[in-house]
This record gives structure tokens, sequence and C-alpha cells, in this order.
């Protein structure tokens, strides 16, 4: 498969590298950072109801929190790039933005 020359396209490339199978379905992670912390209850209220249960990571000492949320899906460039777009403007008058995803396999 082609993918984009970019950080997206490049997590493809080591799924595919690692024998990873784009036919079937499975959990795709996505991350929600926000620039203040807490993020506002309206953010959390959106996101929960866009795409169901969230958690939500408090920073630690070397990190900052961000609240995640889970896809069931085959894993398409279309998908993660949509979700991440649509979330990321939705998230834009929160100061949040979702630029980060991921699949245990």
């Amino acid at each position: 498969m082609s993918w984009p020359e970019n950080a997206d396209g490049d997590a493809f490339r080591r799924l595919e590298a690692n024998g990873f199978d784009f036919s079937s379905t499975c959990a795709i992670d996505f991350n929600v950072d926000f620039e203040a912390w807490p993020p506002s209850k309206d953010a959390l209220a959106w996101l929960e109801e866009e795409y169901g249960p969230i958690a939500v990571h408090e920073p630690e000492e070397n990190f900052g929190g961000y609240v995640s949320f889970t896809i069931r899906a085959k894993v398409t460039y279309e998908l993660v790039m949509s979700t991440q777009e649509a979330t990321s403007a939705a998230m834009a008058a929160y100061d949040g933005v979702c630029e980060s995803w991921g699949v245990l396999h």
C-alpha cells in the first residue's frame, strides 16, 4: 500500500512492516491534547457524545494530560485522518488538538 510521506503515513508503514492485518476490525485509540489543563467540561461532553466512553489522563511529572477515546473499525488512512481532523476542528475552541493515534496488535 502507499501512504503519504508524513507521520501518519509512517505509522501505517510501520504497521504494515510488522504484519498488521488491515482487513480486521480493531480498537483504534485516539488522543486529544489540550493547551490548558484541565480540559473544559464542554469539550469532554462533546468527545463523549461523539465517541462514547472517554478516558481522562491526568498530567504526570514529564507528560501533559490528555483525553483518549477508542473507535472499533478497520484501520484506514482515511478513517484516521478524518477522525483527527473532525476532532481537532471541534476541539479548537477549547485549545485542543487530536494528532496522535495507535492500535495494539
